[in-house]
């Protein structure tokens, strides 16, 4: 399964539905699947689902059978030389190390992939929410943590109702990969769809901590590894629909200068449209620092850009202090970035209600 984003949750997705059709996979994943506290299992069948990961390229070493792209943008530039024809051209080569009876499954709705179907030159199962695909998705209703659809696939005239304990569109779209590959591997339809709302998620993968009960009213508590502005956004919009009343107060910590140098309009663009900004210093992930290119610049720009005014933090604990003065009731609390923030969300419940003795989920 490769991908700039969805890859963790696709593949677990994916090795679910299998496991439930009864296949046994083994998996080996990037995050930590919450059914079985693991990333990886060695099962006792010849299925084995994996992530395949384009940032150093190692992808292209890969001999799959099926192989899924869930879309390609611009990340990891350095590996491909800041060339994104060499990124395109590395997800060619990646899905052409199939065998002439393999099998690609590509969403369709990305443009990044549609650029390089033409190049491809092995049979194509696409999905996505556009009429063409031949896996799509409509009728599309989200709940609190909650989100619903139909499945209209081309081989079949039945509509397929589905339930995903996952907000977002993002995720339909990932199911749907998932969906593509139980019709091939021939899962029956109760298994799929058991095991898609049976599904717990991935750690930090829009991962629900709970409400807490502050000083300033019940608040939610959510954090996601979405660090590039394409997840930003659509976490941000998962958050918004599946909790249209609530404010939604982002943390970010942006991952490394590079990234934060290359797409640094980009940046801007998407964290402009939350309702509270507070911006952590870049975590560097060993690079040296970049001028220009760090979490001072990134407010610069969305301050130019008028709307949210977003608030520079040195330090965890003065993003603490800044939470419990300005928090409201209701309000939903979004940590966001691959770097310690993740550790930082898992302590912010304590730290918010302080000597309370109140925690996640009372």
């Amino acid at each position: 399964v490769a991908g700039t984003h969805g890859k963790t949750t696709t593949t677990s997705l994916i090795a679910s539905v299998l496991a439930e059709g009864g296949l046994d996979p083994t998996f080996v994943i990037g995050g930590r699947l919450k059914s079985t506290d693991s990333n990886a299992k060695l099962g006792q069948s010849e299925y084995l689902v994996a992530e395949a990961d384009e940032s150093d390229a190692s992808f292209s070493h890969l001999k799959p059978m099926l192989a899924v792209v869930t879309n390609i943008d611009a990340d990891h530039m350095s590996t491909y030389d800041g060339d994104i024809d060499r990124l395109r051209q590395g997800f060619i080569d990646f899905l052409q190390n199939l065998p002439f009876y393999g099998l690609a499954i590509v969403c369709s709705d990305d443009e990044g992939v549609r650029s390089i179907l033409p190049d491809v030159g092995r049979s194509i199962v696409t999905y996505g929410i556009n009429d063409d695909a031949d896996i799509r998705a409509r009728d599309i209703r989200y709940g609190e943590g909650l989100t619903d659809f139909e499945v209209v696939r081309s081989n079949d005239d039945a509509a397929l109702a589905i339930r995903l304990r996952l907000p977002g569109l993002h995720n339909v779209r990932n199911a749907l990969a998932a969906i593509a590959v139980a019709g091939e591997l021939g899962i029956d339809d109760d298994a799929l769809v058991n095991a898609l709302q049976g599904f717990e998620g991935i750690d930090r993968r829009f991962q629900n901590n709970g409400e807490v009960l502050t000083d300033r009213g019940r608040v939610m508590l959510v954090d996601d590894y979405g660090h590039h502005p394409t997840e930003i956004a659509a976490t941000v919009a998962a958050a918004r629909a599946g909790w249209p009343d609530r404010r939604i107060v982002l943390v970010f910590q942006p991952h490394r200068y590079s990234r934060t140098r290359d797409l640094l309009d980009d940046f801007a663009s998407v964290l402009a449209d939350v309702d509270v900004l507070i911006l952590l210093e870049v975590y560097a992930a060993g690079e040296d620092p970049i001028a220009g290119a760090d979490s001072r610049a990134i407010a610069r720009a969305i301050r130019g850009r008028g709307g949210v005014e977003p608030v520079f933090v040195e330090s965890f604990d003065e993003a603490v202090s800044l939470l419990r003065g300005l928090l409201a009731d209701k309000d939903l609390v979004l940590t966001m970035g691959a770097g310690d923030v993740g550790g930082f969300a898992a302590r912010l419940p304590a730290l918010l209600v302080q000597d309370k003795a109140v925690g996640i989920g009372s």
